[in-house]
């Protein structure tokens, strides 16, 4: 039986390229350009009509108005005002997406148009500070008064400074790193130096922003706030100096401070060695005493062990004349009082104690009266009482400055505070109160004796004198 004969088909010649079959083939089959059935093509892209006259309603804010001069046009400044106004509306527009996706970035025309008109309208030469300060109706100058003195240009710097934090809040870290350079940054951190308490606060919230955006210029950004305060320290004593926005400074360190790693590294303990403590010796300490005293706590409840420096930098820039700096600084010692633990209050009882006792006994009603209520904090009533050594060691101070108010201080209001604390120390610790009060009057009647002795030895000296001119 013989085979069946079969017949096969040539092979086709392979091709240069395969030939594809996926599902934008064949619609690229049915429509040649690329588009769907029932589709219209698009329009080339333009550049976009609205970023120009953005652009150029920016360019027109450059003109800046000092509200002082004469010759201004008020319906200009009005014109201003209202394209600050436009431009912020379209700033905000850009930001206030409901999620992340769906924001439209700014042109990076207008950005670089925007900076350069907020530069314009803030970076500016301060006037020379409000000195004297407003006169009190008795006549006087009230030196403890913070300056303030209103910017005329108020209405267009809040508009700009509005502009400056809708472009913050709303622009991604990436596109201010590219546009926000240091010199931008320092301009800013000279307005701080403003009088204007309502432009502070704007700049704090600011560059408060930047800081958090700009992650690789946070050194740099730290290191110049450093510097800005250690010119409130050392360079206060000029004319017209009252610590403008040093207070709006050490809220944004505050901040920043709370938010420090644990340990804490040797930068950030020499910021508050070389940097915060100073801060204690100015005459205007007060304008800025609540965010000062904040950034101090930060600093010893993320290490304890600083209470000892903290405690000896304070107590080296205790005042002699100036008795709201002297009350300021009892209550920041209290409060270092209450972080402290039993072992740290042993080593720091003593000159802690010895500086509150000889407050007790301050001529100054308000200082003396500041000095006796330490002893209505329990914290401190708990840590003097907790080791007997520690009430031997600072009884004796608290006890001649007791004794010494009930016989001598002018103010009955004092003498009836002191005559509580009195009562409470010796329900606390009897015996050791009744031992120095014997030592005290020993000290008493042996200077007693002293004094007799050498007016005794004057007199001699004087009939003597006497005597000899005789002759």
């Amino acid at each position: 039986m013989g085979a069946a004969a079969v017949e096969v088909a040539p092979r086709a010649p392979p091709s240069a390229k395969r030939r594809s079959t996926t599902l934008l083939h064949l619609f690229q089959l049915e429509k040649p350009d690329g588009l769907l059935p029932g589709t219209a093509k698009l329009p080339p892209p333009t550049p976009e009509p609205e970023a120009d006259s953005l652009i150029a309603k920016i360019a027109s804010c450059r003109r800046v108005f000092t509200f002082v001069d004469p010759a201004e046009c008020g319906e200009e400044r009005e014109a201003k005002r209202e394209r600050l106004a436009e431009v912020l509306a379209a700033v905000r527009a850009c930001g206030d997406g409901e999620e992340k996706q769906r924001r439209r970035p700014l042109d990076h025309r207008v950005m670089v148009a925007l900076l350069e008109m907020v530069g314009a309208n803030l970076f500016r030469a301060m006037p020379p500070p409000a000195c004297p300060a407003p006169p009190l109706p008795d006549g006087g100058a009230d030196e403890e008064a913070p300056a303030v003195a209103l910017a005329p240009a108020w209405p267009h710097l809040q508009l700009v400074y509005d502009v400056l934090l809708a472009l913050v809040e709303g622009s991604d870290a990436r596109t201010l790193r590219n546009h926000v350079g240091r010199g931008f940054l320092s301009g800013l951190l000279a307005l701080f130096a403003s009088e204007d308490p309502r432009e502070r606060d704007r700049l704090k919230t600011a560059y408060h922003r930047l800081y958090a955006k700009l992650t690789g210029e946070r050194a740099f950004m730290r290191r110049s706030m450093a510097a800005a305060l250690l010119r409130h320290a050392y360079d206060a004593g000029a004319a017209g100096d009252r610590g403008c926005g040093a207070a709006e400074l050490l809220e944004v360190c505050g901040s920043i401070i709370n938010g420090f790693a644990v340990p804490l590294k040797d930068e950030h303990r020499g910021f508050l060695l070389r940097v915060l403590l100073p801060l204690h010796r100015t005459r205007w300490v007060h304008a800025y005493h609540r965010q000062l005293a904040y950034c101090v706590l930060q600093f010893l409840h993320k290490d304890p062990d600083l209470a000892g420096d903290v405690a000896r930098g304070i107590l080296r820039c205790w005042p002699v004349t100036n008795c709201q700096k002297e009350v300021l600084l009892i209550e920041e010692l209290e409060e270092i009082i209450e972080v402290l633990e039993p072992a740290q209050f042993e080593k720091l009882a003593v000159p802690i104690c010895s500086r509150i006792a000889r407050c007790v006994s301050s001529c100054s009603s308000q200082v003396a009266e500041r000095a006796l209520y330490v002893w209505n904090n329990e914290r401190f009533v708990e840590l003097a009482t907790a080791s007997p050594a520690v009430m031997e060691r600072i009884l004796p101070a608290f006890v001649a400055g007791v004794e010494s108010n009930l016989e001598e201080h002018w103010s009955k209001c004092v003498q009836q505070v002191t005559a509580s604390v009195k009562a409470l120390l010796q329900q606390l610790a009897p015996d050791v109160y009744a031992r120095c009060a014997n030592d005290l009057a020993a000290r008493r009647s042996e200077a007693e004796v002293a004094a007799a002795v050498r007016d005794a030895r004057w007199r001699k000296l004087e009939a003597a004198a006497a005597a000899v001119a005789a002759k």
